[in-house]
């Protein structure tokens, strides 16, 4: 029962809160199915449940954004994490999800310069030539104020809110409670796997809350385009950065949002929207540190066609092995390669290659849309869509680091169509596609997974001893044992009892033949009538395993 996970009494409040919403939304029934509201009613709160609000008519997925909205900072953020797995949630859903707004009313400003006294060790007045009190942006996690260093140089200084953190380790606990409430008891839900995403989202959760972590994000983003005179990355003042303040340095650009004024300052929209792909592509294929979220409000257009991106809260992390992966999808998807493309999907989403004969024909008949399009007509956006649908058709879920991938590539193309409408993302990037996939048979790659490949083999062997020794020495104690686990088939069961039935047939004719044998040499009527009868019994009982015998081939 949810009473007995909760581990503080101060939580029940909050689920209250978050009871009474749903049913006001008319979400009642999932309330009941969870068992929320006996134990909230058990708590001595009460529940109204018949005051359903009229909104009940919208559409689930816009109810849901609402719901979502109202229950505030937490689940706004998990509402955009949802936003990111369209191989989980249909494209209506996707569309509602990214509506959600991370905007919220500026914290009271005594409260905010009274925290960053104790962030900065002295008054901000002191730290900073000037610091506006009026806030430029403000979210649900922090807000943003702009000032200037002693020496004039003009800064933000992000601010965590105060008091934030209580609240959503709160909600994250009642969230991790749900998610296992909803996994036992909502069949229709268990597939979602949704104690992985709630996982998956309190990491999230906690690293956007250490603005210090936004600040390390920054700064390698910054050292990865060191050389690339065409991208900024904002400089982090680390004598003033900590867990609840983060200083950077402050841009000064147009919006990704004013097109009117990018025309009016005369920069090339082609070159801007090459230069943004360009880099995310080499975040993604190069560096495996991307940006997961480059839309237009976190880039700012600058002079001498330059893009700055900033807001690093949200990254993706992409291992080598997931690259290359990542590589011969992209290059099974634009060579029109299906096998390719079916073999990495069932890598990716951890299934048998039992799914792989109904799989490899829905792909084949995918990428044969696509046989006759010349790539520049390519939406590598809509592909990528459709090819997330057609998993989420086949119950088939990917890893938490390629849907923000996805989400990546999507917003990638978005912007670089809202900069120039014949931007194309397939067009960009098979150049890039083209570099990573013959650098994987250059020499110096070769070299280096070759010596990583002899580096793992002399560690395997140097412990190997060591291996040997332990187990000759369970072995000596008796302390080995030997698990076998077999999954039993429907036809092997009905094998394994056909042939029991045979040799209990086999049996008893044998006994039956023997013991026919043994009362026909007893004298008396009444003995030979009884072994006749069990000598003809086991004569049609060995008829008859001979028949099946021979039937079965």
């Amino acid at each position: 029962m949810l009473l007995e996970t909760l581990s503080v009494a101060r939580d029940f409040g909050r689920v209250h809160e978050i009871t009474s919403i749903l049913i006001r939304y008319g979400f009642g029934d999932l309330v009941q199915r969870l068992g929320i509201a006996g134990i909230v009613e058990r708590a001595g709160h009460v529940l109204h449940w018949h005051e359903i609000d009229e909104l009940t008519t919208m559409e689930p997925p816009e109810r849901v954004r609402r719901v979502l909205e109202e229950m505030g900072p937490t689940f706004v953020k998990l509402g955009q994490i949802f936003a990111t797995r369209p191989d989980l949630f249909s494209p209506p859903w996707i569309a509602e999800f990214e509506k959600l707004q991370d905007q919220a009313r500026p914290a009271p400003i005594d409260k905010i310069m009274a925290q960053l006294r104790e962030d900065l060790g002295a008054d901000p007045e002191t730290v900073f030539a000037l610091f506006d009190k009026t806030p430029l942006a403000a979210a649900s996690i922090g807000q943003v104020h702009k000032a200037f260093l002693e020496d004039g140089t003009p800064v933000i200084v992000k601010i965590r809110r105060p008091g934030i953190r209580a609240v959503v380790e709160a909600d994250l606990r009642l969230l991790n409670q749900l998610a296992e409430i909803a996994a036992k008891e909502l069949k229709d839900l268990r597939r979602y796997s949704p104690q992985d995403i709630v996982r998956q989202f309190t990491l999230s959760m906690r690293r956007e809350l250490d603005l210090a972590i936004e600040g390390r994000n920054s700064e390698r983003m910054r050292t990865n385009f060191r050389n690339h005179r065409t991208i900024v990355i904002p400089k982090v003042y680390w004598e003033w950065t900590s867990e609840r303040v983060n200083v950077q340095e402050f841009i000064v650009g147009i919006s990704g949002h004013d097109m009117k004024a990018l025309d009016q300052a005369r920069l090339d929209r082609k070159k801007l929207a090459k230069a943004g792909a360009d880099a995310v592509l080499k975040m993604i294929l190069e560096d495996g540190f991307f940006h997961a979220d480059p839309h237009p409000g976190n880039c700012f257009f600058l002079e001498q066609n330059r893009i700055a991106f900033i807001d690093f809260g949200m990254v993706g992390r992409l291992s080598e092995e997931r690259r290359n992966q990542v590589i011969n999808l992209l290059h099974g998807l634009v060579e029109r390669d299906s096998d390719l493309v079916v073999k990495i999907l069932l890598r990716w989403a951890d299934k048998s290659s039992n799914h792989y004969d109904n799989l490899i024909m829905e792909i084949d008949n995918f990428i044969d849309q696509y046989h006759d399009v010349p790539l520049k007509d390519l939406n590598m956006g809509e592909l990528l869509i459709n090819l997330t649908t057609l998993l989420r058709d086949h119950q088939l879920n990917l890893p938490a680091d390629l849907t923000l991938l996805i989400k990546a590539f999507i917003t990638l193309e978005g912007l670089g169509r809202q900069l120039d409408p014949n931007f194309n993302l397939v067009v960009a990037a098979t150049p890039l596609l083209k570099r990573a996939f013959l650098q994987r048979y250059s020499p110096e790659f070769i070299t280096r997974k070759g010596l990583k490949s002899v580096a793992t083999l002399l560690e395997m062997l140097s412990g190997l001893p060591q291996d040997l020794h332990r187990i000759l020495e369970d072995l000596r104690r008796g302390a080995v044992s030997v698990r076998l686990d077999i999954t039993r088939p429907d036809w092997l069961g009905k094998e394994l009892d056909r042939l029991v039935n045979r040799l209990s047939v086999s049996l008893v004719t044998a006994s039956m033949i023997i013991g026919s044998s043994i009362v026909s040499t007893v004298e008396g009527g009444t003995s030979s009538f009884i072994g006749l009868t069990a000598f003809i019994g086991a004569l049609f009982g060995g008829l008859w395993l001979l028949f099946s015998i021979w039937r079965s081939g």
